[in-house]
């Protein structure tokens, strides 16, 4: 896990270095252990290494291999890299380190533009092909690592967080209409390839892009997630063996590769619990466990203790309980917002900051549940979407739309309003799932869309902060190719995510499965009062928002007026909402020279 940037120059010039060195600084803190660079002609690659698989130097980044022309930069775990070495050997190819590095670049040589096809894991890639005279970058089939760029007609630029190259210069900052739109309609979901400034965008999850030495590029996808029912269809017990032996299997794929001790993030549901469950049984002992939680609130608890207690009593993990004061939220709100590569409005985006700080001081790599509600239709919006009736954007925007349309063109100034271009986005997509039953459609684009841009990017963000690498077994594509042609009927039984249930007892705590479902609780961010209250206020009345002329100002008052009865369907502050992009921007735009 790991930070990499870039520049390849078209215009015939050398790629600047200050703007290198700049990049870097900004991505230091994905990867303290190691700085390397490569220069050669038009292009420069930069890395930041935190080691996790081969602690050696000889995995150290950026991989260059002068005979055959290839320089590499790499961020992420190649899960079956041990696999793909002996068959590469087999083939006649030598290896001067033992990581998955070096892999990545001996499998570009063997099989081409293909070889992403062979990589199960989790990666963002960046390639330069001297011969060919090309830059190639790839990202995993579900985002989990990230991967942005910048693009002007002299030059192209590639890095793992939007602040690196915002600190290199030249972006355009202006906002995109579309891009604002989602923001405020998704949860600040914003697909790629677009993000809320003009001047970057991102490469989509399971995608390829190919640049030319002219500034052509060319982007395909080289996987797609099928939902079309099997037929035959299996039958339940069927179902959930093979749901049992894709999960056991992506969690120990995870937990065996890597050189460095790996534990989990214990929230107390069911997911992560099943977790430690499969670990504990199938993976060895000695695990690490860790929970976090925070001040009750008069209308919401700020823990989930009494449920991850009981897993941690049933397997004796080392566990590490974590309690968070509501000021400590406060005070370091500014540092997780600026580890942000786009803002972001999850209530425990800044838990996970807090959390991935104590985390990272005992291990470097943790499991995370993230994922399964998703892939098993464990949120409660799901069984109200299929049951209702309706167009399919009709059932999807009565219960999961943070705002329709009408209210977006109320909140926002004249000059940044269009069309409805969330409702637009969300037909296309449920028509590109294919024929699948509708609530598959929409678990199809939950976890190829939507679930990138919000918890998966949260987790990579706020632990990448501290140098800790968050793995996701539930997203393994081959468990969620899968259980997304699973009938609906058997993932909604028992109120969302039987199979993991059904796989679950026995293992973990019956209190734990039937426990209603619930979701990371930071109430200070949602019931918002006191010095919560006083800051967004500040924020949201400050002359920078009134100058940028983002907000209409009687909205702006009306939901200051009152906060805590205005909610988004998914029971979101609609005043963090506003201003938790003010204060993004403030933070990672305006404080950069040159900002537009």
């Amino acid at each position: 896990m790991c930070g990499i940037c870039g520049e390849f120059r078209f215009d015939g010039g050398t790629p600047d270095r200050g703007a290198l060195r700049r990049m870097l600084s900004r991505l230091e803190r994905r990867g303290p252990d190691h700085e390397g660079h490569h220069f050669d002609a038009a292009v420069a690659l930069g890395h930041r290494r935190l080691s996790v698989i081969d602690l050696s130097p000889a995995s150290n980044q950026p991989w260059v291999d002068e005979e055959a022309g290839i320089a590499l930069v790499f961020n992420g775990a190649i899960y079956n890299y041990r696999e793909l070495r002996a068959e590469l050997i087999a083939r006649g190819f030598g290896f001067r380190s033992e990581g998955d590095t070096e892999v990545v670049l001996r499998a570009y040589e063997a099989w081409g533009d293909d070889f992403v096809t062979r990589l199960y894991g989790m990666f963002a890639i960046a390639l330069w092909d001297r011969r060919q005279r090309r830059l190639l970058l790839a990202r995993d089939r579900f985002g989990i690592k990230p991967l942005y760029y910048s693009q002007t007609r002299d030059r192209f630029r590639f890095a793992s967080n939007s602040q690196a190259l915002l600190e290199a210069g030249g972006v355009d900052t202006r906002f995109d209409s579309v891009a604002l739109h989602h923001h405020f309609t998704l949860h600040a979901v914003v697909p790629a390839p677009r993000t809320l400034l003009r001047g970057i965008r991102k490469l989509p999850p399971a995608h390829l892009m190919i640049v030319d030495e002219k500034g052509r590029d060319r982007v395909h996808r080289y996987w797609q997630l099928d939902a079309t029912p099997p037929d035959p269809s299996p039958d339940e017990g069927q179902w959930l063996e093979m749901t049992r032996e894709l999960l056991l299997r992506a969690v120990r794929r995870r937990r065996i590769v890597a050189d460095v001790p790996v534990g989990v993030l214990l929230s107390g549901g069911l997911d992560s619990s099943l977790l430690v469950a499969l670990l504990a049984r199938h993976g060895g002992s000695d695990l690490l466990t860790f929970s976090v939680g925070f001040e009750d609130h008069p209308d919401e608890k700020g823990s989930e203790f009494e449920f991850s207690d009981q897993v941690v009593a049933r397997y004796a993990t080392r566990h590490h309980r974590i309690h968070i004061p509501n000021e400590e939220v406060l005070q370091r709100l500014p540092e997780a917002v600026d580890h942000m590569a786009e803002p972001m409005v999850g209530q425990d985006a800044v838990a996970f900051y807090l959390l991935a700080e104590r985390v990272s001081q005992h291990v470097k790599v943790v499991q995370s549940g993230q994922g399964a509600d998703e892939v098993f239709a464990g949120y409660f919006w799901y069984p109200q979407m299929h049951r209702a009736t309706g167009s399919d954007v009709d059932r999807f925007r009565r219960f999961y739309f943070d705002r329709d349309h009408d209210e977006y063109l109320r909140m926002i100034e004249a000059r940044h309003a269009g069309p409805d271009y969330s409702s637009a986005l969300v037909a296309h997509r449920l028509r590109a799932a294919g024929g699948a039953e509708y609530l598959n459609r929409v678990l199809h684009f939950d976890v190829t869309t939507l679930i990138v841009d919000d918890p998966v990017k949260r987790v990579d963000n706020m632990t990448m902060a501290w140098g800790l690498e968050a793995r996701v077994p539930f997203l393994d594509h081959e468990l969620v190719e899968m259980a997304i042609r699973m009938p609906p009927e058997l993932k909604l039984r028992e109120h969302g995510k039987y199979p993991l249930k059904a796989i679950a007892r026995g293992l973990v705590p019956d209190a734990v499965i039937d426990r209603p479902k619930a979701y990371f609780p930071v109430p200070a961010l949602k019931f918002v009062r006191g010095a919560f209250l006083d800051f967004m206020r500040d924020l949201l009345t400050s002359r920078a928002c009134r100058e940028r002329g983002l907000y209409r100002r009687d909205y702006v008052d009306s939901v200051l007026a009152d906060p805590e009865h205005r909610f988004t369907r998914l029971q979101g502050s609609k005043l963090w909402h506003l201003a938790a992009l003010e204060f993004w921007l403030q933070r990672n735009v305006d404080s950069v020279d040159g900002a537009g």
